[in-house]
């Protein structure tokens, strides 16, 4: 049960109001996260924004989904597993193709080098080394990349964090947590 109250759409006023107006017109409903999230109007606000900008970015839909998935599954976050489970599925994603960027992996070198250096990232708290950027580089990810792969990184932490911290309620289908050996 999450641990901070919702605002429901009909109680909701000003910025966060507006922002609701923004999510439906984009996505169809509101999820809890984001009833949650808005008892702060600015961190709402902040959170949209960065997805707006994230979507902007310059990587292609699919690795920005397999980075999603990288980055909820390396912070055991199910509420983000299954909004990004279900978002991947909607886009076109295999099974298979879900379950291994849940792992840190993919079928694709390119995409399989971001995912590692994600992987590290998040082990690592940020601190990778030179090789593993210039492992990236090897595979021909750009400076742009880079900046927009810290991006996803950075949005996802934060959608991570704030719905463990919060216990928010899981209003997607459920996953399953995979084995960890």
């Amino acid at each position: 049960m999450s641990r901070v109250a919702t605002i429901k759409q009909e109680e909701a006023t000003g910025l966060v109001k507006s922002l609701y107006t923004t999510l439906i017109s984009r996505i169809g409903h509101v999820p809890n996260i984001f009833l949650t999230m808005a008892n702060s109007p600015e961190a709402l606000a902040a959170f949209v924004q960065m997805q707006k900008c994230a979507a902007m970015s310059s990587l292609p839909e699919d690795i920005k989904s397999y980075i999603s998935l990288a980055m909820a599954e390396a912070n055991e976050c199910q509420y983000c597993l299954s909004a990004h489970s279900a978002i991947a599925k909607s886009i076109g994603l295999q099974e298979s193709d879900i379950l291994k960027a849940r792992s840190g992996a993919a079928d694709n070198k390119k995409n399989d080098q971001i995912l590692k250096f994600v992987k590290s990232v998040v082990q690592k708290r940020g601190a990778v080394s030179d090789k593993e950027v210039q492992d990236l580089k090897a595979q021909g990810v750009t400076d742009r990349e880079i900046c927009d792969i810290i991006l996803l990184i950075s949005l996802n932490n934060f959608s991570n964090y704030f719905n463990k911290i919060n216990n928010t309620d899981i209003d997607f289908p459920p996953i399953q947590k995979l084995e960890r050996s």
